[in-house]
């Protein structure tokens, strides 16, 4: 009887990255990213074309040899990373070093899917709800993925991912942190929570959802700025105004501007550490109440008024937050202490002046990374002539064909808004590590001064005619505005 055989089919080794998956026919590598089709290893999304003939934001298409007429017009395609693969190991020129004239110069852009374990995401919140304290630990899926960093005006910020949790932690830490870190940069939603703080559910370009609540303004200034801005259109309206904030409250009879325009005194006495007339620090705690403070009653941060300062039964006051979120009418009754009472219908309008005047509340996603000496490697025999290129302005780097802004001080680290990238344009490999897409442009007299891989250049129609070493197949997207 003939022993029975089943041929298993062959696998091969990709090295694309340094995982090195042996794959087999038809099969994707554990990145998603590349497979093996007929015993060649090829990339599975195709090379990005950025063509301005197709309107910003328009449908992405199949880049077609029969729709292309050979002639490029300046600016019209831009050849970037996204979909080109890798120079792992590192050895070789980058997957594409395309060449193209512009206004009769000679241009070379040099594009790679750079491999980064020391990058991530600082994300701005736009939000006065106090989401955690400075430091604070942030986390993904119950692991602790970066942390709350130094607040800015009307934002909350948070520095997320870098080598220390992609690779300095546990298994899991590093698998949680590149999977958030991914989902950002590709603009998909990602819920955070802060220990001690908020749960924000954040994506690059919408608005954030505090503990469940969306967000619809950020604030048009601290207290004292609102102040200053809007002091004028109370006077004769109302006798006090105060408007709360977290950081620094206004009180407009205090208040500089009100002085100028002759604002009588009344009395008022805030709680908190009094700075320079009319503006007060730590009026309460933050939080998420009024003016991202702790507080839902804003009467609790007034102290007893004072008679001989200016109080009276029967004054008016306005407490507002820098958002126009929240408003309130008081009026002193005969002990001096403030009372509930209807808004004025002329005071409406300021109130929602103030809320007119903010902005739309957003989250924002900038990409951070460091290119290192071995994706430089790809561009040229000598990495460090490539940094001093860049530092120099010689030599401008984009991200997916995005605008990056270069660090000053050495190396080149870049951080770039992942919404001027085309969809999906950030990949990760097991390692774990971030793909992030990286082209170097610079002149052709340049790219050869700095030691660049002359022989590797190629023009733009043999790019998109035969591909390269994973694949040929390409597709068209319009540029982002």
């Amino acid at each position: 009887m003939a022993e029975k055989t089943s041929a298993r089919p062959e696998k091969i080794r990709c090295d694309a990255c340094p995982v090195m998956c042996y794959i087999a026919e038809g099969k994707l590598g554990a990145c998603d990213r590349y497979a093996n089709e007929g015993g060649r290893i090829i990339r599975c999304d195709p090379l990005t074309v950025l063509d301005a003939r197709i309107e910003a934001g328009g449908e992405i298409r199949p880049f077609l040899r029969a729709d292309w007429d050979g002639r490029i017009g300046a600016g019209d395609l831009d050849i970037t990373a996204i979909g080109a693969g890798t120079t792992y190991p590192d050895y070789k020129p980058a997957p594409f070093i395309v060449s193209r004239e512009v206004d009769g110069a000679d241009f070379v852009t040099v594009v790679t899917e750079a491999i980064f374990s020391y990058c991530g995401v600082k994300v701005k919140i736009d939000t006065d709800r106090h989401l955690g304290e400075e430091c604070a630990p942030v986390r993904a899926g119950g692991e602790v993925v970066g942390h709350m960093t130094t607040s800015e005006y009307g934002s909350q910020m948070m520095s997320l991912g870098g080598v220390d949790h992609l690779t300095g932690g546990s298994k899991s830490e590093g698998r949680a942190t590149c999977d958030a870190l991914l989902r950002l940069c590709n603009r998909e939603a990602v819920e955070l929570s802060v220990d001690g703080g908020a749960t924000v559910v954040v994506q690059a370009g919408q608005p954030p959802i505090v503990d469940g609540v969306p967000e619809t303004r950020m604030r048009v200034g601290c207290g004292s700025a609102t102040i200053g801005m809007f002091a004028s259109q109370w006077k004769g309206l109302v006798d006090e105004v105060v408007v709360v904030d977290d950081h620094i409250t206004g009180v407009v009879s205090e208040h500089q501007a009100g002085k100028v325009i002759g604002w009588p005194d009344t009395g008022i006495r805030i709680k908190g550490r009094r700075s320079t007339p009319g503006r007060y620090f730590q009026v309460a705690e933050p939080g998420l109440g009024w003016g991202g403070t702790n507080i839902n009653d804003p009467l609790e941060i007034l102290n007893p008024w004072l008679e001989k300062k200016g109080a009276r039964p029967g004054l008016t006051m306005l407490m507002v937050s820098t958002t126009g979120e929240h408003s309130a009418y008081y009026v002193l009754d005969g002990d001096l202490v403030p009372q509930p009472a209807e808004m004025p219908q002329e005071l409406l309008p300021s109130v929602e002046l103030i809320a007119e005047n903010c902005e739309p509340a957003l989250c924002t996603v900038m990409f951070m990374g460091g290119a290192g000496g071995s994706l430089r490697s790809g561009v040229t025999r000598n990495p460090v002539h490539l940094t001093r290129s860049v530092q120099a302005r010689r030599t401008k780097v984009t991200v997916g064909g995005g605008e990056a802004y270069v660090w000053p001080g050495g190396g080149i680290t870049i951080m770039a808004d992942v919404l001027g990238l085309p969809d999906n344009a950030f990949g990760s490999v097991p390692t774990p590590a971030l793909v992030a897409p990286l082209e170097f442009t610079t002149s052709r007299e340049e790219f050869r001064a700095l030691g660049g891989h002359d022989a590797s250049v190629r023009s733009v129609d043999d790019v998109l005619e035969s591909g390269g070493e994973y694949g040929a197949s390409a597709r068209a997207v319009g540029r982002k505005p």
